[in-house]
Order: C-alpha cells, then structure tokens, then sequence
C-alpha cells in the first residue's frame, strides 16, 4: 500500500528494490516491452476535471455553428433541427433562454415575401468575448508560432498535413484562420507544400531554431540546475496514484528504464530499433511533448492516434499510456479515451495553465454570468407566481367568509339550540359549496 496520494516512483521503489543511481552511460538489459501488462485502474478526480469542461464545450458548439454561418446569423427552427448533431438535450429556445449572454433574438424573413421568423445573432456580450479573443491572439502570437514549429520539428520529414494541423488547432490554441492569416506572415518558419490541385496540403519547416528544439523536461532540468547549482538530469516527474501497486516484475522494468538517458523528441532517432526500450524512452517523450504543447494537458486517443505516420507511433501506441501510468491517466468518459499529463494536474485541477487559456477563462466567465442572469429571472418569475397563488387564496377564502355571513345572519332572531343547529348545517354546504367550486 502506498502511505501518500501520489507518491514519486523514486521513494516507490527504494522501498520496495534497490536501485542503482549510477550515472546511465552501462547498457542496462530490459526485458521486451511487449511482455508486460499493466491493469488500468479508474482515477475519478481526473475523470471530473473532464466533466468539468462539458456545459463550456456544448456552449462552444453551439456558438461555432452561429459563427460559421453567412453574417453570422440563423432561423431558430434551423437550429432546431441540429440539435442532434450539436447533441443538445433541450429544445434551441430552452438553450438560448438559459444562456442569455450569448445570443440575441429577433424577427425576420428568411426569404422575400413570407412571414417573419425567429432569428438569433451574436449578442453584443459575445461579441466582446470575440474581440477580447482577437488581442489575447495577438498578445500570445509568439507562443502560437513556437508551437507550430515544435509539432513540425518533431515530426519525422519536418512536415505535417495541413488538415491535420486544422484538426487540432483547439487542442492547441491556434487561431481558426491560423493557416491563412498567421502561416504566410512567417515565411522565415513555414513554407505551405501540395495544394492548387496537386493534391493534399502540408506545412513543412523552412528553418531550425534552436531554442524550439528544447522538451518541457529539458527545460526544467536547466532550470532546476540554475537554481542549485548542481547538474540535474532530464527525465520524466514519474508520480503513481493512490493505490496503485506495481507488480515486482514491472517495479523493476521502470526503475531500469527511468535509468535510460533522456531522449529528447527533437533528436532524430531514425537509427533506433522500434522495439527497443530506448524507442519506448523516445516515444514517451514525444507524447509527453504534444500534451504539455496542448490547452489542458490532455487529448482524445484518437486525435493523437492522426499523427502515427508523421511522429512514428505504432499502432500499439495507446498501450504506451497504460504502460506508463506514473506519467499519463487514460480517461474513458464520455464512451471516448483521452490521455492526461498526470503532473499538469492537482486532484481535478489542472495547475500547469497556458497562457492561451486566457479565452477559455473569458468564456466561461461570459457565461457564468448570463447562467446567473437566467437564475435571477427563473426566481423572479417563482416568486411572481407564488404571489399570485397567496393573492388567489385570500380572495377565495374572503368569498367563502362573505357567503357564510350571509347564510348565518338570518338565523340571528332564533333560539341559542336552534342557531347552533341551523349554523353548523349551512357551514357545511359553504364548505361543500367551496370544494365543488375548487374541483
């Protein structure tokens, strides 16, 4: 039993092997990769930090769907009629209704001389979120640029498909227009390749910078060395779960490979055997690479599974996550594998925040506040109807008072035996009369 929530491999394993901190220059013999088989074991704050994200993207959908049409507009009963695809669960008018900061509702033809519709546009709070989107772009370009030069410096030829790059420019950050508008102001960097009908295009890397060519882990061992003025190693922050057990055999097989000198993913490692430990090494690295490029330091298998011919990933490659479960979680919410950097998280938050993440926080924000807005009017309208109800008891109850009087006032010249008598009988037929009128 582990006696911490997460616990460095390094402690792990004193405790359990002896392990050797010589420095890694012996040719240590692993066995086969292959002939090991981890037990993935659930991790639920994890799991939670990606619920977390599924109001925020359905709302994010929704407003791409807007935002892709011509003068960014749309008949309501279009959207309507999206909902599958947008995997809406309410009516569009219950969405727009619970979101109020996004969209503004209004009336027009859809085409000369029939009758007026609802439509929705951008309201004038999304359309801020959209020009403070812009400046935040604009404030990180250099970010955005150094990312697409590292995705293109690790791949094999230094070339990548251009849809593929399209396909994951919100994993990463970039700009919807990224291709069009930032690629060509950086000629220095990227060169466009193919495309005008030969076919499929690519981006390819015009020109080695150096500085790009530096991991996340290389970067944090130089850092760490500058602060101690003692030579530190690059190698992976290896942290296991709680409660995860890792058989002798495997204990074993990671303390020997943890060993293995640090292979950066910008090295070019054609020479290498792929089913070599020092491959796996390298292939570790590269995935440790694209998620600490990625937002939230997380990304869909399948996305990552895109790139096999360009960063050389079997098609085993997803057990690499599985494998290495003191680096990476695989989450299966949402009937749908993603990969998570296990450091970039604490509990089910992620702490190792992009600068780029600065959109999302705005956001959010813009709809917190139109959910809040919602809230508001919803309590509004309880208290309206409650009202109503408490105004409608006094004025039954008040009739009910006025006809009894009525029916008693009568009785008044009559002896005390016969009044009780005769009032407790016409108190009845006012209750029976009351009741006849509720049902």
């Amino acid at each position: 039993m582990l006696s911490k929530s997460r616990t460095t491999l390094s402690s792990y394993l004193n405790n359990h092997v002896r392990v050797s901190h010589t420095i890694p220059e012996l040719h240590l013999h692993i066995k086969p990769i292959s002939s090991f088989r981890v037990v993935w074991r659930k991790d639920p704050k994890l799991d939670q930090a990606i619920e977390h994200e599924k109001p925020y993207k359905l709302c994010a959908r929704v407003v791409k769907e807007v935002l892709n049409e011509p003068g960014q507009k749309i008949p309501l009963r279009y959207l309507e009629k999206r909902r599958e695809r947008l995997r809406l669960r309410t009516m569009a008018t219950t969405f727009i209704a619970q979101n109020p900061g996004l969209f503004e509702v209004y009336y027009d033809r859809i085409k000369p001389k029939t009758e007026k519709v609802q439509f929705i546009k951008v309201g004038d709070k999304l359309r801020e979120f959209l020009d403070e989107e812009k400046r935040i772009y604009a404030e990180n370009e250099g970010l955005i640029v150094a990312k697409l030069c590292k995705l293109l410096m690790i791949a094999k030829n230094k070339v990548v498909s251009a849809e593929k790059l399209v396909d994951v420019k919100r994993e990463f950050g970039f700009p919807n227009d990224f291709m069009v508008k930032l690629v060509p102001k950086y000629p220095e960097y990227f060169r466009i390749v193919g495309g005008s009908g030969q076919g499929k295009s690519f981006l390819e890397l015009v020109d080695w910078n150096p500085e790009f060519a530096k991991s996340v882990i290389e970067r944090r061992a130089e850092e760490e060395s500058s602060l101690t003025g003692i030579r530190v190693r690059p190698n992976f922050d290896y942290k296991l779960p709680q409660g995860c057990v890792l058989k002798k055999e495997m204990r074993e097989w990671v303390r020997d490979w943890m060993e293995l000198e640090y292979i950066s993913p910008y090295e070019d490692v054609l020479k290498l055997d792929q089913s070599s430990p020092e491959m796996e090494k390298r292939t570790v690295g590269v995935f440790h690479e694209l998620l600490s490029l990625s937002l939230l330091k997380r990304m869909h298998v399948p996305i990552l599974g895109k790139f096999c011919d360009e960063y050389g990933f079997s098609n085993a490659f997803p057990n690499v996550f599985t494998r290495h479960s003191g680096l990476f979680y695989v989450s299966q919410k949402g009937g749908i594998k993603t990969a998570v950097l296990r450091e970039a998280y604490k509990d089910d938050q992620l702490i190792d925040r992009d600068p780029l993440l600065q959109i999302k926080d705005k956001f959010v924000e813009l709809l917190e506040e139109g959910w809040q807005e919602s809230a508001e009017q919803m309590q509004l309208q309880r208290e309206e109807v409650k009202e109503m109800a408490e105004r409608a008891e006094k004025r039954r109850c008040s009739c009910k008072g006025t006809r009894l009087r009525r029916r008693i006032e009568p009785l008044a010249g009559i002896n005390k035996e016969e009044f009780a008598k005769s009032a407790k009988h016409e108190v009845e037929s006012a209750t029976k009369d009351d009741l006849f009128e509720q049902k």
